[in-house]
């Protein structure tokens, strides 16, 4: 499951709970579910920040590639 699929999935979980006619027992399945998909989406932008680059201009005037966090 991508990043985006991911969220839409999380947001009909945040909808049904909402909605409060789900069983206690369905209740506590999508909040596991819920909660691995969190987990799994924070890993997608962990490693999608660690990708990240900034371009400087390097001394001939171009372009460097740094990491994103050499400031």
């Amino acid at each position: 499951m991508n990043f985006e699929q991911s969220l839409k999935r999380l947001d009909e979980i945040v909808k049904s709970l909402e909605k409060g006619d789900v069983s206690l027992s369905d209740s506590m399945s999508l909040f596991e579910e819920g909660t691995a998909l969190i987990k799994n989406c924070g890993k997608m932008l962990d490693e999608a920040e660690q990708k990240v680059v900034m371009l400087r201009k390097g001394a001939d005037g171009a372009p460097v590639e740094l990491p994103f966090d050499a400031e």
